[in-house]
């Protein structure tokens, strides 16, 4: 009588991935984000906490500082302001229209992202002043656009309008218009539609777009100092000021200004990181509503 055949289980052999494990690729990314981000921003950190109450009270009562710093603040707020309302119009026109020229447009939407900083400045500069393209016209209406607040505006503007598209458009993309006709056939105006149905789920992506803008004109240097003009007191960003105290080896000074700069750049994320649930929350209030 014949044994029976013992059935041995095939064990398929373990594939080996082409990339390294979690373990090691979580290592690799988190020491080089340590030594690449983290690790400045820590010794920036540091460093302004040494500082004491006496040497911020110095850096903050500069009236120079405070000058630098209410242009930079208020010229980064109007340009996020204006970059998220232009952004918004661009981002509607390339995906709710097909026109000649559609990609190129939309190729140029990243055309600040690719161009040194410097090189805009400069271009806007020749285009702005006195004897620019626009300058030579708008000047003598009264208008003077280089080397004052304007221009830095301008300026903050053209390298803020990318965030601003680039947020919106994917949004629009997956919105579609089956909700736009629903609303219309229910008898709603043009208005009532876009401020009771586009609005609500644009307006995420909307201020993730205005946190982005600002924190990138915030500290912003290039594209700003040829067109700002530097004056003290007038047109000095404070990116500039930083420079100019490390310069005359204010360290404490140029620490101080760097540290309020980051502070407002760390805010910025830190809304941009809470807008999810933020906007999780209000469409569950609308769905019990």
């Amino acid at each position: 009588m014949n044994a029976p055949a013992l059935s041995i289980p095939l064990i398929a052999p373990r594939r080996r991935r082409p990339l390294p494990g979690f373990g090691l690729s979580l290592g690799l990314g988190m020491a080089w984000l340590g030594i690449v981000v983290l690790l400045p921003l820590l010794a920036l950190t540091w460093h302004a906490l040494g500082l004491g109450t006496a040497g911020w009270s110095r850096a903050i009562h500069d009236p120079r500082v405070q000058a630098a710093l209410k242009l930079s603040f208020g010229a980064s707020l109007a340009a996020s302001l204006l970059a998220l309302v232009v952004g918004a119009l661009v981002a509607w026109v390339l995906v709710r229209y097909r026109f000649p020229g559609r990609r190129l447009l939309d190729a140029l939407v990243d055309l600040p992202f690719a161009l040194p900083t410097a090189v805009a400045g400069i271009a806007l500069t020749a285009i702005y002043s006195s004897h620019g393209w626009i300058g030579r016209f708008v000047e003598p209406m009264g208008l003077k656009v280089a080397y004052t607040w304007v221009g830095i505006v301008i300026a903050l503007v053209f390298i803020g309008l990318p965030f601003a598209v680039r947020t919106v458009q994917p949004v629009l993309e997956t919105l579609g218009r089956e909700q736009e006709e629903a609303a219309v056939s229910l008898g709603a105006s043009r208005f009532t539609t876009l401020r009771r149905v586009i609005l609500p789920e644009l307006l995420p992506a909307l201020l993730t777009g205005f946190s982005l803008a600002f924190a990138r004109a915030l500290g912003e240097y290039g594209s700003v100092i040829f067109i700002a003009g530097n004056k003290p007191y007038s047109t000095e960003i404070a990116p500039l000021l930083i420079t100019i105290r490390l310069e005359e080896y204010d360290y404490d000074g140029a620490i101080a200004i760097a540290a309020l700069l980051l502070a407002a750049s760390f805010a910025c994320l830190l809304a941009i990181n809470a807008l999810p649930s933020l906007s999780a929350y209000a469409r569950t209030r609308r769905g019990h509503g």
